[in-house]
Protein backbone atom coordinates (compact mmCIF):
# COMPACT_ATOMS: atom_id res chain seq x y z
CA UNK A 1 0.00 0.00 0.00
CA UNK A 2 0.92 3.69 -0.53
CA UNK A 3 1.19 6.37 1.05
CA UNK A 4 0.71 10.28 0.95
CA UNK A 5 3.35 12.60 1.65
CA UNK A 6 2.95 15.19 4.24
CA UNK A 7 5.87 17.08 6.08
CA UNK A 8 8.03 14.52 7.69
CA UNK A 9 5.63 11.62 8.31
CA UNK A 10 3.61 10.11 5.73
CA UNK A 11 -0.41 9.81 5.73
CA UNK A 12 -2.08 6.78 4.52
CA UNK A 13 -3.02 6.99 0.67
CA UNK A 14 -6.23 5.62 1.06
CA UNK A 15 -8.40 6.06 3.64
CA UNK A 16 -12.00 4.96 5.43
CA UNK A 17 -14.48 6.72 7.76
CA UNK A 18 -17.50 4.80 8.59
CA UNK A 19 -20.04 7.61 10.47
CA UNK A 20 -19.88 10.59 8.85
CA UNK A 21 -20.97 13.02 12.67
CA UNK A 22 -19.05 15.04 13.95
CA UNK A 23 -16.31 13.28 14.46
CA UNK A 24 -16.11 10.87 11.77
CA UNK A 25 -16.21 14.30 9.23
CA UNK A 26 -13.44 15.53 11.28
CA UNK A 27 -11.21 12.93 10.84
CA UNK A 28 -12.06 12.72 7.10
CA UNK A 29 -11.10 16.29 7.07
CA UNK A 30 -7.81 15.93 8.85
CA UNK A 31 -6.54 12.84 6.49
CA UNK A 32 -7.90 14.72 3.17
CA UNK A 33 -5.93 17.81 4.95
CA UNK A 34 -3.05 15.78 5.20
CA UNK A 35 -3.15 14.25 1.25
CA UNK A 36 -5.50 10.89 1.73
CA UNK A 37 -8.36 10.21 -0.35
CA UNK A 38 -11.05 9.73 1.80
CA UNK A 39 -13.68 7.52 1.22
CA UNK A 40 -17.18 8.44 4.04
CA UNK A 41 -19.23 5.99 4.67
CA UNK A 42 -23.07 7.55 5.78
CA UNK A 43 -25.92 5.90 4.46
CA UNK A 44 -29.16 8.35 3.00
CA UNK A 45 -29.08 11.16 0.87
CA UNK A 46 -29.75 13.86 3.51
CA UNK A 47 -27.11 12.10 5.88
CA UNK A 48 -24.49 11.76 2.93
CA UNK A 49 -25.05 15.61 2.27
CA UNK A 50 -25.21 16.89 5.68
CA UNK A 51 -21.42 15.03 6.34
CA UNK A 52 -20.64 16.67 3.47
CA UNK A 53 -21.02 19.91 4.83
CA UNK A 54 -20.16 19.33 7.96
CA UNK A 55 -16.70 18.41 6.09
CA UNK A 56 -16.86 21.63 4.18
CA UNK A 57 -17.57 24.02 6.76
CA UNK A 58 -14.48 22.70 8.91
CA UNK A 59 -12.39 23.33 5.69
CA UNK A 60 -13.56 26.75 5.78
CA UNK A 61 -12.88 27.63 9.16
CA UNK A 62 -9.21 25.65 9.44
CA UNK A 63 -8.61 27.88 6.18
CA UNK A 64 -9.44 31.48 7.96
CA UNK A 65 -7.22 30.19 10.60
CA UNK A 66 -4.82 29.74 8.07
CA UNK A 67 -4.61 25.96 8.97
CA UNK A 68 -4.24 24.05 5.12
CA UNK A 69 -1.58 23.67 2.71
CA UNK A 70 -4.19 23.27 -0.20
CA UNK A 71 -7.10 25.38 -0.84
CA UNK A 72 -10.36 24.22 1.00
CA UNK A 73 -11.86 23.34 -2.50
CA UNK A 74 -8.93 20.82 -3.39
CA UNK A 75 -9.36 19.34 0.31
CA UNK A 76 -12.90 18.69 -0.14
CA UNK A 77 -12.32 17.15 -3.69
CA UNK A 78 -10.35 14.23 -1.86
CA UNK A 79 -13.43 12.94 0.20
CA UNK A 80 -16.07 11.06 -1.41
CA UNK A 81 -19.34 9.84 0.95
CA UNK A 82 -21.06 6.03 -0.01
CA UNK A 83 -24.24 4.38 1.35
CA UNK A 84 -21.94 1.34 2.62
CA UNK A 85 -19.08 -0.35 4.18
CA UNK A 86 -19.16 -2.67 0.88
CA UNK A 87 -18.41 0.33 -0.76
CA UNK A 88 -14.80 0.90 0.89
CA UNK A 89 -11.85 0.92 -1.59
CA UNK A 90 -10.54 -2.72 -0.78
CA UNK A 91 -7.05 -1.47 -1.13
CA UNK A 92 -7.63 1.23 1.78
CA UNK A 93 -4.50 1.64 4.12
CA UNK A 94 -6.66 2.35 7.19
CA UNK A 95 -10.74 2.49 7.95
CA UNK A 96 -11.68 3.69 10.83
CA UNK A 97 -15.25 3.86 12.25
CA UNK A 98 -16.86 6.45 13.89
CA UNK A 99 -20.25 5.85 14.38
CA UNK A 100 -22.21 5.98 18.26
CA UNK A 101 -20.47 3.84 21.33
CA UNK A 102 -22.75 1.45 21.13
CA UNK A 103 -20.81 -1.62 21.04
CA UNK A 104 -23.29 -3.88 18.58
CA UNK A 105 -23.80 -1.62 16.16
CA UNK A 106 -19.31 -0.95 15.85
CA UNK A 107 -19.14 -4.84 16.32
CA UNK A 108 -21.17 -5.57 13.38
CA UNK A 109 -20.14 -2.36 10.78
CA UNK A 110 -16.27 -3.30 11.81
CA UNK A 111 -17.02 -6.90 10.91
CA UNK A 112 -18.15 -6.14 7.59
CA UNK A 113 -15.98 -3.97 6.71
CA UNK A 114 -13.60 -6.44 7.34
CA UNK A 115 -14.75 -8.84 5.11
CA UNK A 116 -14.82 -5.88 2.12
CA UNK A 117 -11.20 -5.31 2.68
CA UNK A 118 -8.05 -6.39 1.73
CA UNK A 119 -6.18 -8.39 4.85
CA UNK A 120 -3.76 -5.50 4.86
CA UNK A 121 -5.86 -2.98 5.55
CA UNK A 122 -6.07 -1.64 9.77
CA UNK A 123 -8.95 -1.16 11.00
CA UNK A 124 -9.56 1.43 14.07
CA UNK A 125 -12.41 2.38 16.37
CA UNK A 126 -13.12 5.89 17.29
CA UNK A 127 -14.62 4.40 20.48
CA UNK A 128 -13.81 6.61 23.77
CA UNK A 129 -14.72 3.96 26.38
CA UNK A 130 -16.20 0.78 24.59
CA UNK A 131 -13.33 -2.07 25.00
CA UNK A 132 -11.22 -2.97 21.67
CA UNK A 133 -10.64 -6.32 23.02
CA UNK A 134 -14.39 -7.12 22.71
CA UNK A 135 -15.10 -5.76 19.56
CA UNK A 136 -11.74 -7.33 18.02
CA UNK A 137 -13.83 -10.48 19.22
CA UNK A 138 -16.22 -10.03 16.20
CA UNK A 139 -13.08 -9.97 13.83
CA UNK A 140 -11.03 -12.02 11.71
CA UNK A 141 -7.76 -10.54 12.46
CA UNK A 142 -7.69 -8.87 15.14
CA UNK A 143 -4.00 -8.43 14.93
CA UNK A 144 -5.00 -5.48 12.20
CA UNK A 145 -7.21 -4.14 14.82
CA UNK A 146 -6.73 -1.36 17.13
CA UNK A 147 -8.42 2.04 18.55
CA UNK A 148 -7.77 5.53 17.65
CA UNK A 149 -9.26 7.70 19.96
CA UNK A 150 -9.62 11.10 18.33
CA UNK A 151 -10.79 14.01 20.04
CA UNK A 152 -13.34 16.85 19.55
CA UNK A 153 -12.83 19.35 17.18
CA UNK A 154 -10.69 16.46 15.94
CA UNK A 155 -8.96 19.22 13.16
CA UNK A 156 -7.45 21.34 16.27
CA UNK A 157 -7.28 18.76 18.81
CA UNK A 158 -3.47 17.59 19.59
CA UNK A 159 -4.33 13.92 20.43
CA UNK A 160 -4.99 10.68 19.29
CA UNK A 161 -5.12 8.07 21.93
CA UNK A 162 -3.71 5.12 20.23
CA UNK A 163 -5.68 2.02 22.45
CA UNK A 164 -3.65 -1.53 21.59
CA UNK A 165 -6.13 -4.79 22.67
CA UNK A 166 -3.92 -8.04 23.37
CA UNK A 167 -4.43 -9.37 19.93
CA UNK A 168 -3.11 -6.22 18.20
CA UNK A 169 0.17 -6.50 16.27
CA UNK A 170 3.24 -4.26 16.80
CA UNK A 171 3.38 -3.42 13.38
CA UNK A 172 0.10 -2.26 13.37
CA UNK A 173 0.82 0.17 16.43
CA UNK A 174 3.64 1.53 14.07
CA UNK A 175 1.50 2.48 11.29
CA UNK A 176 -1.08 4.07 13.76
CA UNK A 177 1.68 5.78 15.51
CA UNK A 178 3.37 7.09 12.10
CA UNK A 179 -0.07 7.97 10.55
CA UNK A 180 -0.80 9.99 14.13
CA UNK A 181 2.03 11.86 13.62
CA UNK A 182 1.76 12.69 9.60
CA UNK A 183 -1.53 14.25 10.78
CA UNK A 184 0.76 16.58 13.30
CA UNK A 185 -1.04 15.44 16.29
CA UNK A 186 0.62 13.60 19.46
CA UNK A 187 0.01 10.04 20.28
CA UNK A 188 -0.75 8.30 23.81
CA UNK A 189 -0.35 4.82 24.19
CA UNK A 190 -2.66 2.81 26.61
CA UNK A 191 -3.63 -1.09 26.69
CA UNK A 192 -7.30 -1.75 26.47
CA UNK A 193 -9.22 -1.14 30.11
CA UNK A 194 -12.56 0.30 30.71
CA UNK A 195 -12.05 4.36 29.71
CA UNK A 196 -8.31 3.84 28.79
CA UNK A 197 -6.58 6.96 29.91
CA UNK A 198 -8.24 10.36 29.08
CA UNK A 199 -12.28 9.20 29.53
CA UNK A 200 -11.56 7.48 32.90
CA UNK A 201 -9.97 10.55 33.91
CA UNK A 202 -12.14 13.21 31.58
CA UNK A 203 -15.21 11.77 33.19
CA UNK A 204 -14.59 11.23 36.72
CA UNK A 205 -14.01 15.29 36.64
CA UNK A 206 -17.00 15.96 34.77
CA UNK A 207 -19.22 13.48 36.69
CA UNK A 208 -17.67 15.56 40.02
CA UNK A 209 -18.14 19.18 38.44
CA UNK A 210 -22.08 18.09 37.96
CA UNK A 211 -22.49 16.75 41.47
CA UNK A 212 -21.39 20.13 43.07
CA UNK A 213 -23.85 21.28 40.18
CA UNK A 214 -26.34 19.41 42.09
CA UNK A 215 -25.27 20.27 45.41
CA UNK A 216 -25.24 24.10 44.70
CA UNK A 217 -21.48 24.01 45.93
CA UNK A 218 -21.54 26.61 42.60
CA UNK A 219 -22.65 27.25 39.34
CA UNK A 220 -21.44 25.89 36.41
CA UNK A 221 -19.49 28.69 35.19
CA UNK A 222 -17.58 29.20 38.62
CA UNK A 223 -16.65 25.68 38.61
CA UNK A 224 -15.39 25.90 34.99
CA UNK A 225 -13.33 29.32 36.12
CA UNK A 226 -11.98 27.18 38.86
CA UNK A 227 -10.24 24.96 36.57
CA UNK A 228 -9.42 26.86 33.58
CA UNK A 229 -7.95 29.90 35.88
CA UNK A 230 -6.50 27.72 38.48
CA UNK A 231 -5.46 24.43 37.14
CA UNK A 232 -4.75 26.37 33.64
CA UNK A 233 -7.25 23.45 31.93
CA UNK A 234 -8.10 24.92 28.67
CA UNK A 235 -11.95 24.01 29.06
CA UNK A 236 -13.67 23.63 32.21
CA UNK A 237 -15.55 20.52 32.57
CA UNK A 238 -19.10 21.51 32.75
CA UNK A 239 -18.96 23.46 28.99
CA UNK A 240 -16.22 20.26 28.14
CA UNK A 241 -19.73 18.30 28.86
CA UNK A 242 -21.55 20.59 26.74
CA UNK A 243 -19.45 20.25 23.87
CA UNK A 244 -19.44 16.31 23.98
CA UNK A 245 -22.65 16.06 24.39
CA UNK A 246 -24.25 14.58 27.93
CA UNK A 247 -25.64 11.85 26.42
CA UNK A 248 -22.66 10.97 25.41
CA UNK A 249 -20.93 11.54 28.87
CA UNK A 250 -24.00 9.73 30.41
CA UNK A 251 -23.34 6.65 28.41
CA UNK A 252 -19.78 6.54 28.98
CA UNK A 253 -20.66 7.00 32.56
CA UNK A 254 -22.80 4.42 32.46
CA UNK A 255 -20.33 1.89 30.99
CA UNK A 256 -17.57 3.02 33.55
CA UNK A 257 -20.17 2.38 36.48
CA UNK A 258 -21.01 -1.34 35.26
CA UNK A 259 -16.91 -1.89 34.67
CA UNK A 260 -15.40 0.08 37.74
CA UNK A 261 -17.95 0.59 40.39
CA UNK A 262 -20.01 3.16 42.12
CA UNK A 263 -17.86 5.79 41.61
CA UNK A 264 -18.58 6.67 38.16
CA UNK A 265 -22.30 6.78 38.72
CA UNK A 266 -24.26 9.07 36.59
CA UNK A 267 -25.61 11.75 38.88
CA UNK A 268 -29.41 12.34 38.66
CA UNK A 269 -28.71 16.16 37.47
CA UNK A 270 -26.90 14.52 34.27
CA UNK A 271 -29.81 11.61 34.09
CA UNK A 272 -32.58 14.46 34.34
CA UNK A 273 -30.84 16.65 31.89
CA UNK A 274 -30.74 14.13 29.41
CA UNK A 275 -34.34 13.07 29.66
CA UNK A 276 -35.41 16.51 28.82
CA UNK A 277 -33.30 16.54 25.65
CA UNK A 278 -30.93 19.41 27.18
CA UNK A 279 -27.92 17.56 25.97
CA UNK A 280 -25.31 20.36 25.20
CA UNK A 281 -24.29 22.53 22.30
CA UNK A 282 -25.67 20.32 19.78
CA UNK A 283 -29.43 21.35 20.98
CA UNK A 284 -28.38 24.48 22.57
CA UNK A 285 -29.07 24.09 26.08
CA UNK A 286 -26.80 21.80 28.76
CA UNK A 287 -25.25 23.72 31.57
CA UNK A 288 -24.95 26.31 28.98
CA UNK A 289 -27.12 28.21 26.98
CA UNK A 290 -25.81 27.99 23.08
CA UNK A 291 -26.94 30.04 20.65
Amino acid sequence: MNTAATGAASAPSVVGVIGGGRMGAGIAQSFAAAGSSVTVVESGEHAAAAALDRVATGLTRAAERGGLDAPAEDVLGRITVVGSVDELPRTSDLVVEAVPEDASLKARLLAAAERALSPATVLASNTSSLSVTDLASALSRPGRFLGMHFFNPVPASELIEIVVAPETEDATVGLALAWTHALGKKDVVVKDSPGFASSRLGVALGLEAIRMVEDGVAGPEAIDDAMRLGYKHPMGPLRLTDLVGLDVRLAIAEHLHATLGDRFAPPRLLRDKVARGELGRKTGQGFYTWP
